[in-house]
């Protein structure tokens, strides 16, 4: 018999809406979007991860509700999706995943052992334990290189390199544009997994000092598979409607190669967090409300010292 209480699964979403231009109000328990022009169009909150809200766009305390209460991100951007200005709060009330991304990241040689498994995933194979840091970094910047060339020849797009100004955006050349424009959408859809399987889109294990670090690290295991050949394809195909054509590319790729059901594997593989929490501790998603459970000491914890000094042993 199938479980009710059961949350609905990350993996059966849809990737992502953007609208500018428009209102959003509550519709029944979803939301509905009410275009410049009058439109009424009903948008379906709980089959929805992440909602990107571009300029021009209102929405309304009780459509907000009703998106957090579906468990979609929000996500306030700039034209095309290009830009993250602010976002809403994931659906999960679990720390456990958070807890051990930050026992990982915050030891050196832990840090390290999810550093390679990242790289690791990125080559599809096993490296060799006597490559420096500085050496696979290298290894990596080669494939990239090579899959950026290959793509070049596939789609006939003349490729000069990776090359644009953060500052002015249009000076950058249309296939540098439409890779940023990929890898903005790419970087949405990994942080609201990341956010919807309660890790922190800070604790970066490559990337660091960034609120988005580890929305980083995740998003570059699936550059090269997905926003390279989405962006040029996009610009052979010219550059009237060019941002347009990218966020389609996108949306059919992530569907295509099913990018939210492998997201969160991929990270609990990384962080080995498949079995996490342990069976006899509440589920905070089921009753959010309910008293968190205290910490104890684990095996080969020694001794602390009690609030009066006194040394208390194990």
């Amino acid at each position: 018999m199938q479980n009710l209480q059961e949350l609905p699964k990350l993996r059966d979403s849809l990737s992502y809406i953007y609208l500018e231009h428009g209102r959003l109000e509550q519709d029944q328990k979803s939301v509905a979007f009410v275009d410049k022009n009058g439109g009424f169009t009903p948008l379906p909150a709980a089959a929805l991860s992440v909602l990107m809200l571009g300029p021009g766009t209102t929405i309304t305390h009780a459509a907000i509700k009703a998106l957090a209460d579906n468990g979609c991100l929000v996500v306030w951007s700039g034209e095309d999706g290009t830009r993250m200005y602010a976002q809403g709060s994931g659906e999960t009330r679990k720390a456990y995943h958070l807890l051990r991304q930050a026992e990982l990241a915050g030891d050196p040689h832990k840090r390290m052992i999810v550093v390679r498994r990242m790289y690791e995933i990125r080559f599809d194979e096993v490296l060799d334990l006597n490559l420096t840091l500085e050496q696979v970094r290298g290894k990596e910047g080669v494939r990239v290189r090579e899959a950026y060339a290959q793509a070049s020849r596939e789609f006939g797009v003349e490729w000069k390199g990776r090359r644009y100004d953060r500052q002015n955006w249009n000076n950058a050349d249309p296939i540098n544009r439409a890779l940023s424009t990929a890898n903005a959408l790419l970087n949405g859809l990994c942080h609201t997994a990341i956010v919807s399987g309660g890790y922190s889109p800070a604790l970066g294990f490559i990337h660091t000092g960034k609120q988005l670090s580890f929305v980083y690290d995740i998003a570059d295991l699936y550059k090269v598979e997905i926003t390279v050949p989405v962006a040029f394809w996009a610009v052979s195909q010219g550059t009237h409607d060019l941002y347009k054509r990218v966020r389609r590319g996108c949306r059919e790729a992530f569907k295509t190669q099913r990018l939210l059901g492998r997201i969160l594997p991929d990270i609990d593989r990384l962080l080995e967090a498949a079995n996490l929490p342990p069976d006899n501790m509440p589920d905070p998603d089921i009753d959010p409300a309910a008293p968190a459970p205290l910490w104890e000491p684990g095996e080969g914890y020694l001794s602390f010292v009690g609030i009066s000094g006194e040394e208390i042993r194990d």
